[in-house]
C-alpha cells in the first residue's frame, strides 16, 4: 500500500507540475485554460492506458467483478488518483464547478482510494475510468473551440454529436451492463456495490443534463435550416423575377 500512495503521490506532483510548466509558457491564456490542458492530457492517457488494462492484459470486467488487482491495474488506478486530487484541488481554489461535478469528483477519488487500500475491484474501476475519460477529450474541445470563438461551425457540431452518442451508447449504455455484473458479482464488497451505485447514479444525472442541451441545440439548428431555406427561396423568386424582366426599371 506504501508503494502505491508514493505512486500518487508522484502523480499528483507530475500533473501539479505540468500545469505550472503550462502556465509560465503561456500565463497570458489564464488558469482554467492551462488546467483544462492538464485536463485533456490526462483524458486522452488514462484512455490508452485503462484500455489497454481492460481489452489487452485482462480480465474482462464484466465477468471479473471484484477481482483481486494486477500491478498494471494499481498503476493506472494510482495516474488516476493523482490527476484527481489535483483538478479537486484546483476546482476548490479557483471555483466554477458546479455541486454535481464537485460530487463525481469526490465520488471518483474515494472509489479509487477504497480499491486500492482493500487490493480488489480495480478491474471494474478501470473499466468505469475508461468510460468516464472517453467523452473528456471531447469535452475539453468544445471549450477550447468556444474560447477560440470556433464553437458554431460544423466542427463545434460534430464535436457535440460524438460527444452526446459516445455518452450515452458508452457511460449510459455499457455502464448499465457494468453496473448489472458489479451488483450481481458475488466477489464484489458492498461498499464497492454502493460506489456503483453511485457513480451509476451520477451518470445518469448528467445524461438528462446533456439530453436537454442536445434537444435545444437541434432546435436552434433547425429553426436557423428553416429560416436559410425561406431567403433561399426569396433570394431565387427576386432572381428569377429579374431574369424575366420584371425589374427592368433598376
Amino acid at each position: 500500500m506504501a508503494a502505491a500512495m508514493l505512486k500518487v503521490a508522484c502523480s499528483l506532483a507530475g500533473w501539479l507540475g505540468l500545469y505550472v510548466l503550462l502556465c509560465r509558457l503561456s500565463p497570458q491564456r489564464g488558469p482554467e485554460w492551462n488546467c483544462r490542458l492538464v485536463t485533456l492530457t490526462h483524458g486522452v492517457a488514462i484512455m490508452m492506458l485503462t484500455a489497454y488494462v481492460i481489452f489487452v492484459e485482462g480480465p474482462w470486467p464484466l465477468t471479473h467483478a471484484g477481482s483481486e488487482n494486477t500491478e498494471l491495474q494499481t498503476s493506472a488506478l494510482c495516474v488516476c488518483l493523482g490527476y484527481f486530487l489535483f483538478d479537486m484541488s484546483w476546482c476548490v481554489r479557483f471555483g466554477g464547478e458546479s455541486a454535481v461535478m464537485l460530487g463525481h469528483h469526490a465520488a471518483s477519488i474515494a472509489g479509487i482510494l477504497l480499491a486500492l487500500l482493500m487490493g480488489v475491484s480495480a478491474c471494474e474501476t478501470c473499466a468505469v475510468i475508461f468510460g468516464s475519460e472517453i467523452t473528456n477529450p471531447l469535452l475539453q474541445v468544445r471549450w477550447f473551440l468556444r474560447r477560440l470563438g470556433r464553437y458554431d461551425s460544423l466542427l463545434g457540431d460534430t464535436v457535440d454529436l460524438l460527444f452526446i452518442v459516445l455518452f450515452a451508447t458508452v457511460r449510459v449504455g455499457v455502464g448499465a451492463c457494468m453496473f448489472y455484473c458489479e451488483l450481481t458479482s458475488p466477489r464484489t464488497a458492498p461498499i464497492m456495490k454502493l460506489g456503483g451505485v453511485v457513480m451509476y447514479g451520477l451518470a445518469w444525472v448528467f445524461m438528462v443534463d446533456i439530453a436537454r442541451f442536445g434537444y435545444k441545440k437541434s432546435k436552434m439548428r433547425y429553426k436557423q435550416w428553416c429560416e436559410r431555406r425561406k431567403e433561399f427561396h426569396v433570394d431565387g423568386h427576386h432572381l428569377d423575377n429579374r431574369k424575366s424582366g420584371c425589374f427592368k426599371s433598376e
